[in-house]
């Protein structure tokens, strides 16, 4: 990255500036840190899955040790996590914020069952987005006793049209949906997908509201 200098940099105005710190916000921002990591995770001896290229893997002999990258967000899961966190920090100057046992990640709460089985669910996920709703419309949804919900035909709806802001609504509200299909609530997937068509295609109506 670099500007060329203005008058504002007084004796160095038209000379080149290389801007050597990371910066948050550029369109390439999101590659130079996936870079950086990849970097960092091939030196401390991982390597990607065939399957999956932001599952990191590392051979440990009897056992493999594991680190799922979401952007800047890591799940690592090792009989040792402590040392695997230590080396970014210490010899790389990363700056881990919330390390410890996974409680929540990405939108999820992990838990240990009575049997200590690892689970997860999108618990805290929904709650906020249910509270979120009932914010914006003064009620709670209506509940549903099946994915498919009985005279549902969002395409025959000639209900009046969103204005402008409540399309905003209608789009933050279809993606926040979107997103619990993804961490596991796929009994929705069918309304949600349904409505969605309408959040960029053509206008959304009153009655497509979820």
């Amino acid at each position: 990255m670099y500007v060329i200098a203005g008058p504002e940099f007084g004796d160095r105005e038209g000379h080149v500036l290389i801007i050597s710190k990371a910066l948050c916000g550029p369109h390439s921002s999101g590659l130079h840190w996936s870079e950086r990591l990849a970097d960092v995770l091939r030196e401390m001896g991982f390597f990607t899955s065939h399957c999956e290229k932001d599952i990191w893997i590392r051979d440990m002999g009897d056992y493999y040790e594991y680190i799922a990258a979401y952007v800047d967000d890591l799940m690592i899961v090792g009989k040792d996590p402590d040392s695997i966190i230590k080396m970014p920090m210490e010899k790389y100057q990363f700056k881990l914020k919330g390390t410890g046992p996974t409680e929540f990640h990405l939108g999820c709460d992990f838990f240990r069952d009575e049997e200590g089985v690892l689970c997860y669910a999108p618990k805290k996920h929904i709650e906020k987005i249910l509270e979120n709703y009932r914010r914006i419309f003064g009620t709670w949804p209506k509940p549903a006793t099946s994915p498919l919900t009985t005279g549902d035909h969002p395409k025959l709806d000639t209900s009046e049209l969103l204005n402008e802001d409540d399309q905003k609504v209608y789009q933050s509200l279809i993606g926040a949906l979107q997103w619990v299909i993804q961490i596991g609530r796929f009994d929705i997937q069918t309304a949600v997908m349904t409505l969605s068509r309408y959040r960029a295609t053509s206008v959304p109506r009153q009655g497509h509201r979820p």
